[in-house]
């Protein structure tokens, strides 16, 4: 087993700083001794080492996962040693917790190249390291020790996220989370009197695959989280017939149940639907936003509203839950200005509507950017209406010039539709939790209040933005840039499900009506 001083080896910032017998204790005095830069860097350079390790680990997982299989019984390698399955064994062995241990376990499978490393699972017949022995396309080594004159077997579709993760642009996190939001392609019919289905799934599988492409793209800016719902919400707009079905199933499964706990308090399990997910957030962000890092204030009694606010000497569980008792009570007659403040909660909508007038099958929320069918829209135009923003090719709307010092209601409407959200490199608050920015400054640059000029920020980002010496630029129509005091740039790129629901990424070869 390596120990510390080995492993510091590997770690460049810190090689040659510790001497065998080391402990963690004389590593952290050495880096308390280091520059901020410095510091960094080694945490840098050991998240690069650990996403190798990573690796290591997540493919001994994926081994034992297919030795340990239902098939084998009692047999299986957990079973053998005494445990009720692979992620129990992985659990034990590494001390992660349960989630971790089944993610380490579906993603080590999922690297396997399916029936071929069946052939090896028991670990007979596999080659020794070094040895001559070779593999065909697809693994498999003849009699002679030639490899099979065999067709290779089609990848499948998330290929891109096995080459990212072994090529360490993808952590286990980031790979699980955006295989399992997208799904599986759905099965495509080829024609009403063709009862063949050989291909009919590779135009699905090429979309799928693209998707993860584009969601690997964004993983370095967005949290694992972020990565889940976005990957989720691609499918959708993929496979709008898919989606329809999904949310009714969701929306079956909703229920409320109160039960007692061992210590005899009441207590209570909701399983939401997607709406009622919506609304419930809305609701509670809409009252403790200011608690949370929204929007700062510039009316006086909205400023002294959210001060005493944040000077509340309850838990943001408590206050969620006292709102949460006053809704229910206060019923229909609520005084929802009273109650939450300048922005009133409820799930805004957007639907993409051509210049032909007609509207996608998939609506997205302006917070969050959860899919849902367009069904859902009508049902929210017959209560609210519509508010219409018109945007050209670049989704850039309403420009009103100088005439206009800040940012209209409508065009922060428009903003958030644009954006999706704070557009700072990483972060992941939602678009009623946004500032509207100028990248251009009012009096110094001459700069204009239009849109294609300005861009969503959450409040410490902005404050972070104006104190710490970063700015932000854009060339015509192309993505903001955010460039960092030492010279260094990120761009700003929108959201994936954002270009896919304008149309920057094309869907409508890519949706597909699932085989009935």
């Amino acid at each position: 087993m390596a120990s510390l001083t080995d492993v510091a080896t590997l770690i460049p910032t810190l090689c040659g700083q510790l001497v065998d017998g080391d402990g963690a204790e004389v590593a952290q005095a050495r880096m308390l001794a280091m520059s901020d830069a410095e510091v960094v860097r080694v945490l840098q350079e050991s998240a690069a080492l650990a996403g190798q390790v990573e690796q290591i680990q997540v493919a001994a997982a994926g081994v034992i996962a297919l030795r340990s299989s239902r098939e084998r019984g009692h047999s299986g390698l957990s079973a053998s040693l005494g445990h009720r399955s692979a992620a129990a064994l992985i659990q034990d062995v590494t001390g992660s917790t349960k989630a971790e241990a089944n993610r380490s376990a579906r993603v080590g499978e999922a690297l396997l190249d399916g029936d071929d490393a069946r052939h090896g699972a028991s670990g007979v017949g596999v080659p020794d390291a070094g040895s001559d022995q070779l593999f065909g396309a697809d693994g498999v080594a003849g009699a002679d020790g030639e490899p099979k004159a065999e067709s290779p077997r089609a990848l499948p579709w998330f290929q891109p996220l096995k080459d990212a993760l072994r090529d360490s642009r993808l952590t286990s996190a980031q790979f699980d989370a955006i295989k399992r939001g997208l799904g599986e392609p759905p099965e495509v019919g080829v024609g009403a009197d063709d009862d063949s289905t050989d291909g009919a799934q590779e135009p699905a599988c090429a979309a799928w695959s693209q998707a993860a492409e584009h969601l690997i793209d964004e993983a370095g800016a967005r949290t694992v989280e972020e990565l889940w719902q976005a990957a989720r919400s691609v499918r959708d707009l993929l496979d709008p017939e898919g989606a329809e079905a999904r949310f009714l199933e969701r929306f079956e499964g909703r229920s409320f149940r109160t039960y007692r706990g061992q210590d005899g308090r009441k207590r209570a399990s909701i399983a939401f639907d997607d709406e009622g997910d919506l609304f419930i957030e809305s609701m509670i962000a809409a009252a403790l936003r200011p608690r949370r890092g929204g929007p700062r204030f510039v009316d006086p009694d909205e400023k002294a509203a959210a001060a005493s606010l944040a000077d509340d000497a309850r838990t943001n569980e408590q206050l969620a839950y006292d709102l949460l008792i006053d809704v229910i009570r206060a019923g229909a007659i609520a005084d929802a200005e009273s109650v939450f403040g300048a922005r009133q909660p409820g799930v805004r909508l957007v639907q993409v509507m051509d210049a032909a007038g007609t509207r996608a099958p998939i609506v997205h929320s302006e917070d969050h950017l959860v899919a849902m069918p367009g069904a859902v829209a009508d049902q929210h135009i017959c209560d609210t209406g519509v508010i219409p923003v018109t945007v050209d090719a670049c989704a850039n709307p309403l420009d009103v010039g100088r005439e206009q010092r800040l940012f209209t209601p409508k065009q922060r409407v428009a903003l958030a539709i644009r954006d999706g959200g704070c557009r700072w490199h990483g972060c992941d608050r939602p678009a009623s939790y946004g500032e509207a920015h100028h990248i251009d400054e009012w009096k110094r640059d001459r700069g204009r209040t239009d849109i294609d000029r300005g861009i969503l920020l959450c409040r410490y980002h902005h404050m972070t933005l104006h104190h710490g010496g970063w700015r932000i630029t854009r060339d015509g129509k192309d993505d903001f840039v955010l460039h960092h005091p030492s010279g260094e740039r990120f761009a700003m790129r929108s959201r994936a499900v954002l270009r896919y629901a304008f149309g920057d990424i094309d869907p409508s070869p890519r949706r597909f009506r699932p085989v009935a």
